[in-house]
């Protein structure tokens, strides 16, 4: 409100609505104004907008590109691993339990190793380990050419090595489509600087995850099978030691019997009608001298405990069995294969030349207002 506004409000002779159409007057004046020094200033608004258009296209011609390809891949169906399956199968038996009265109690021990949904995680697994995601890096040209640049720089440190393959660990990913079902389909997406690169690092990555994946699958039966002969082994030797000390019992109490036979002048067979278990010499003292030399003559331990036929016959099946290390087999499958960008994740360069081009209006708005500010508060100071 300027001075000629306040002098009319705070005069008593003008009435209330020649005060309402001054000030209304005024504001006019004040928006014409407005427009007239935006007018005057053009040549600064268009300059200040032309250069930050030039500076944003350059910038966007220049930034750094990149680009992402991506694959959909889902959990593997029975014909993808079929041939791993039947690696897997041919250890049943080792891992079941034969019942003497002929049953037999299946073992669910292998049935986590053929999951369809137990392989695919640990493929998603691989795909987001960040050592292998490393182990990876280190072998790209791509990414060497970065580290390269990271390591002339005289103020780079551990720190900065570091962060630098922390945001590449963010341009390799393996994501649910949807993240309340992690049986679902994955998306699998690695970014580069380039789509030729991009579409060619996705493959070579997903076939290292690939392979480390099979590798994993048959080191994991490897090693069940391996835990599972060294416990047979061990109850083999169980086993044996107690048919062990069962035979030799069995020949310290025939020889006992033996000992009181003879002190009876028991030499035949006969029928006592007692039960005498422990030192019985109801056969006779030959008999008894027959059984002590059977007993003594036992070499196969199995006629003493019979359980350990069935220990003998898993660990002579194992010998027999092997695990083929070149077997093929799928982990996954796609559902979208991998393909070449066509569009490229940034810049945006489009936009980047948009936002740039409204910045330098806007500012050279600011400037011509604010020039025209000052000015207007110098007249009225000379005034």
């Amino acid at each position: 409100m300027d001075k000629n506004t306040q002098h009319l409000q705070h005069s008593p002779q003008l009435p209330p609505q020649f005060l309402a159409n001054q000030i209304q007057n005024n504001d006019e004046i004040d928006l014409r104004e407005l427009f007239l020094a935006l007018w005057k200033g053009k040549l600064i608004i268009i300059a200040t907008t032309a250069v930050f258009m030039i500076a944003a296209v350059v910038y966007a011609l220049n930034a750094q590109q990149w680009w992402s390809s991506k694959a959909t891949v889902a959990k593997p169906q029975s014909s993808d691993f079929s041939a791993y399956r039947v690696q897997v199968k041919q250890f049943q038996p080792i891992f079941d339990v034969y019942q003497d009265d002929g049953t037999v109690l299946v073992s669910g021990a292998l049935d986590y190793l053929i999951s369809p949904s137990a392989l695919f995680q640990q493929f998603v697994t691989e795909f987001n380990s960040a050592n292998n995601k490393r182990a990876f890096l280190d072998n790209s040209i791509e990414f060497q050419a970065f580290r390269e640049k990271l390591d002339a720089d005289a103020d780079a440190d551990a720190d900065a090595s570091r962060k630098l393959y922390a945001e590449w660990f963010k341009k390799i990913t393996a994501s649910a489509v949807d993240k309340k079902d992690k049986d679902g389909p994955y998306t699998l997406n690695l970014q580069a600087t380039t789509k030729q690169s991009s579409f060619t690092l996705i493959n070579e990555y997903i076939n290292v995850i690939k392979n480390k994946t099979l590798d994993n699958a048959l080191e994991n039966l490897e090693s069940l099978v391996d835990a599972q002969q060294h416990e047979l082994a061990q109850q083999k030797r169980i086993l044996e030691a107690q048919a062990q000390n069962r035979l030799n019992i069995e020949i310290e109490r025939a020889e006992y019997s033996l000992e009181i036979a003879k002190a009876a002048s028991v030499t035949q067979p006969i029928q006592t009608n007692t039960d005498q278990s422990m030192f019985s010499i109801d056969l006779g003292y030959k008999a008894i001298e027959a059984k002590i030399n059977a007993l003594k003559s036992i070499k196969n331990l199995s006629v003493i405990e019979p359980r350990l036929q069935q220990v003998d016959a898993k660990l002579a099946m194992l010998s027999t069995l092997s695990i083929d290390p070149n077997i093929e087999f799928q982990t996954f499958r796609f559902l979208e294969d991998v393909e070449q960008p066509i569009t490229r994740d940034k810049p945006k360069r489009a936009l980047i030349a948009v936002l740039g081009t409204l910045l330098g209006g806007m500012l050279g708005v600011a400037i011509v207002l604010v020039r025209h500010a000052f000015r207007k508060e110098d007249d009225v100071e000379k005034k």
